[in-house]
């Protein structure tokens, strides 16, 4: 197997910076012209992705530094779908980790980077968004050393490097004071701390298939892990089951994956704020209220009429330490510990006591 291959999920929360991190990779890796425009969201495919602003399907993508190439496998940020991040980690030898400089480690990072840790997989932890003025980026490097530690993480697990960026400036470095230049430092990181996949080049191909796609003029698209042999355009090959059983055949073929990453909540309201253009949506989603910032950013582009609707709750978690008793809480709990007016008993509402 070829060394200079690395294969890597990248695990965020949702608005984390991953999307932006990622398209400043494609840009300076030499993959886009620095005046070449190109669609946001391309590897969203999907109506749903489109339309929430959020990855659902796990994803993948090539990206060259030197000679050496990156498989990069974009996983969804939201804890919904975190079964499709589980379902693609066969795949990879490392991780990279995203965590926002302001916001620290989040819920919906945890399930996906349980899964990575108990593979043995070892991360690489990246804090984004250093250029915050409410950054606290030491601060936030010792969370995720707790959240490794309570994860059970490995002694070698534990011993991840680090690295603080700002993707939307292009920069990364061992110090959030920078110096504040490009991305090479990830670049090289990614090149000298993930191992190179094994696998037995002189042994008959085989693959473990964990995407399925479907593309009107070639059909269906498996992508997975080369475990042993070479693939060679044209190939024939056969699925089998778990009992070695052939249940189809088919033919290898050279397809080209989009290079443009997903995007998450932030990439949504970015797209919905670039203008009032056929091409720009109408309506965004967020697991947030708009930030006053994104309001400047839309007006600067005429978007001036904006209607912000709360439609439901994300994010509230409930956490019980095996040493205290069990919490057994109801529905009618929950929402006296959260509503701002409660009944008062007699068909009116008062500010809520509790």
């Amino acid at each position: 197997m070829s060394t200079n291959l690395r294969n890597i999920a990248i695990i965020a929360h949702v608005d984390h910076g991953k999307t932006t991190l990622v398209d400043a990779l494609f840009r300076q890796s030499g993959m886009l012209r620095d005046n070449q425009r190109v669609a946001e969201r391309v590897m969203d495919s999907n109506d749903q992705e489109r339309e929430r602003g959020i990855t659902i399907l796990a994803k993948c993508t090539s990206v060259p530094w030197g000679d050496a190439r990156s498989n990069i496998v974009d996983t969804p940020g939201h804890a919904d779908f975190g079964g499709e991040g589980e379902r693609i980690l066969s795949m990879v030898d490392s991780v990279l980790l995203l965590i926002d400089a302001a916001e620290g480690p989040m819920p919906q990072t945890k399930f996906v980077l349980t899964k990575a840790l108990a593979l043995g997989l070892k991360p690489i932890v990246v804090v984004t968004k250093a250029d915050r003025p409410d950054a606290r980026s030491y601060e936030v490097q010792e969370e995720v050393f707790d959240l490794f530690a309570i994860l059970d993480a490995s002694s070698e697990q534990l011993d991840f490097p680090t690295l603080f960026a700002s993707a939307k400036e292009g920069w990364a470095a061992t110090e959030p004071e920078g110096p504040r230049e490009n991305l090479s430092s990830l670049f090289d990181l990614i090149v000298d701390y993930v191992p190179a996949p094994k696998a037995d080049r002189q042994a008959p191909f085989s693959m473990l298939a964990s995407l399925l796609e479907y593309d009107t003029y070639l059909g269906r698209i498996l992508t997975g892990r080369v475990m042993s042999g070479a693939a060679r355009v044209n190939t024939p090959v056969h699925a089998i089951d778990r009992d070695g059983k052939r249940i189809e055949f088919g033919r290898m073929t050279k397809h080209k994956t989009p290079v443009v990453e997903s995007t998450g909540s932030g990439g949504g309201l970015k797209l919905f704020c670039a203008g009032i253009a056929i091409e720009d949506p109408d309506i965004a989603n967020s697991s947030r209220r708009i930030k006053p910032s994104e309001i400047e950013s839309c007006v600067a582009n005429g978007v001036t009429e904006i209607t912000e609707v709360k439609i439901g709750f994300d994010g509230i978690v409930l956490a019980n330490s095996k040493a205290t008793p069990q919490l057994s809480f109801s529905l009618a709990h929950i929402f006296l510990a959260l509503a701002k007016r409660v009944p008062d008993g007699t068909g009116g509402l008062l500010d809520n006591p509790y």
